[in-house]
C-alpha cells in the first residue's frame, strides 16, 4: 500500500503513472537534500518499486 500524492492510502502502481511516481521521488530527494534518513530510504525504496511497476504496466499496455 502506498500513499498517493493526494494522501490517499491504497492507491496501487497501476492507478498512478510512472511520471506521477517520479514526481514524488524527485520531491523526496528535494526535501531530503544530499542524503536520505532511514524513513526516507524506506519510502524511496517503496517509490522505486511502484515506479518500476508503473513503467512495466505502460510497456505492457503499449504492446
Amino acid at each position: 500500500m502506498f500513499a498517493s500524492s493526494s494522501g490517499a492510502i491504497g492507491e496501487s502502481a497501476s492507478e498512478r503513472s510512472a511520471a506521477a511516481v517520479n514526481t514524488q521521488i524527485r520531491a523526496l530527494w528535494a526535501r531530503a537534500g544530499a542524503s536520505l534518513g532511514p524513513a526516507e530510504q524506506e519510502r524511496y525504496q517503496q517509490l522505486l518499486v511502484e515506479w518500476a511497476a508503473a513503467v512495466k504496466a505502460d510497456v505492457v499496455t503499449a504492446a
